[in-house]
């Protein structure tokens, strides 16, 4: 099992970590991530791995067996040994901006309350597409509304709950493609807003910004109709 660092601090740009195993295509399994695996539409990180005088240049992050992280190398080079110590770095302004559209994607879900039948990010834009036959709202009025939601700085949270808990308020879980494990013992929850009072609530095991002020302007991008029932709406980050 890899430590997902990345869930207690999504702003933890470098950790150190032990090589626990290698495997047969070339991937590096750590102890301990940082990097994020591809994973719900988010793209896995990149970065790099030192050692012992020596750095690798990691292409991305995928998951592997149960709850293992693989590292991605670059290119062909030598490997960490078993057990070597190494230091992980991300590439943090691509992280960074795959933390704020994430976070941005759930504004657009607050916004157009339809079911989600796919997502993806990347570092210019992210899209999503909804299960919504018809746009309800025009293009300026979603804008607006997600620029109110990022002008208002609000605080973004995490918690937990059991599979249990998530059967009783199925009305959390947006997504129709991606469902989240069942029969998990614990299931994360991302919040947006007051516990109170939060504009989102639902599950997910990305990273995102803590507080939506942090996401800056955004603009939206085409949108596509995809099939009887589909529609797909790009968003874009201004700077």
């Amino acid at each position: 099992m890899t430590q997902p660092l990345f869930l207690d601090d999504p702003y933890l740009r470098d950790a150190p970590a032990v090589v626990k195993a290698l495997t047969e295509e070339g991937g590096i399994i750590l102890d301990r991530s940082a990097f994020y695996p591809t994973s719900g539409g988010q793209p896995g990180d990149s970065g790099w791995l030192n050692w012992d005088g020596q750095s690798m240049p990691v292409a991305t992050a995928i998951r592997g067996q149960g709850d293992d992280i693989i590292l991605v190398p670059s290119e062909a080079m030598a490997l960490p040994p078993l057990g070597a110590h190494v230091t992980q770095v991300l590439d943090w302004d691509r992280r960074h901006r795959h933390m704020r559209l994430h976070t941005a994607l759930h504004l657009l879900t607050a916004v157009i309350p339809y079911p989600v039948t796919g997502a993806q990010i990347s570092v210019t834009q992210g899209r999503i597409d909804f299960d919504m036959p018809d746009m309800t709202q025009d293009r300026e009025a979603i804008n607006a509304a997600l620029n109110a939601f990022v002008s208002e700085d609000l605080v973004i949270s995490d918690g937990w709950i059991t599979g249990a808990e998530l059967e009783a308020n199925p009305h959390l879980v947006k997504t129709m493609a991606v469902q989240p494990p069942r029969g998990a013992e614990r299931i994360r929850l991302v919040r947006i807003g007051a516990p109170g009072g939060p504009i989102d609530l639902q599950p997910c095991g990305g990273t995102h910004v803590a507080r939506t002020g942090e996401i800056g302007a955004l603009r939206l991008g085409r949108i596509e109709k995809q099939g009887r029932q589909n529609r797909r709406i790009h968003l874009h980050l201004e700077s």
